[in-house]
């Protein structure tokens, strides 16, 4: 068995912004996509929540999520890194922002995810998400992204 380790972090730093970029580089689906300004515009003023999970002390992925004007909390961008899947890291880190979430007052949690990444999907689903809406692609039915909720009682 693993040890493993979540840190929270609610308070953006170039630090932790240059942690972010490091990690989303390594992670293929990405594509490097992720600059700083893209944190800096989802976090900017809201409240958020950034976890850094780690196992045997590395960095193995990270889960970001923030406040919405309408109390929801958006479960915005994750990924661990190849070398860690398959361990249940990502439903560990999704289970404690779920708590985080709801200790803050937050009544209900929403997340997006591409058709594409069925594995994602089936554990949203396993840990009891709905399936709420559908953004359509035009151009590929693999880039349609499903809007799922979950219920924080």
């Amino acid at each position: 068995m693993y040890t493993t380790s979540i840190e929270h972090h609610t308070q953006l730093s170039d630090e932790l912004i240059d942690t972010l970029i490091g990690l989303s580089q390594q992670v293929p689906e990405f594509d490097g996509r992720h600059q700083a300004a893209d944190y800096q515009s989802r976090l900017s003023g809201k409240p958020f929540l950034v976890q850094l999970i780690r196992i045997e002390g590395e960095l193995a992925g990270y889960k970001i999520g923030y406040g919405e004007a309408n109390g929801e909390f958006y479960s915005w961008l994750g990924a661990i890194l190849p070398e860690f899947r398959q361990l249940g890291l990502a439903k560990e880190m999704m289970q404690d922002q779920e708590h985080w979430a709801k200790a803050q007052g937050f009544n209900t949690l929403a997340v997006k995810t591409y058709n594409r990444f069925a594995s994602m999907l089936q554990l949203l689903i396993k840990q009891g998400y709905k399936i709420a809406g559908l953004e359509n692609s035009t151009a590929n039915i693999d880039d349609n992204k499903l809007v799922l909720n979950k219920l924080l009682s």
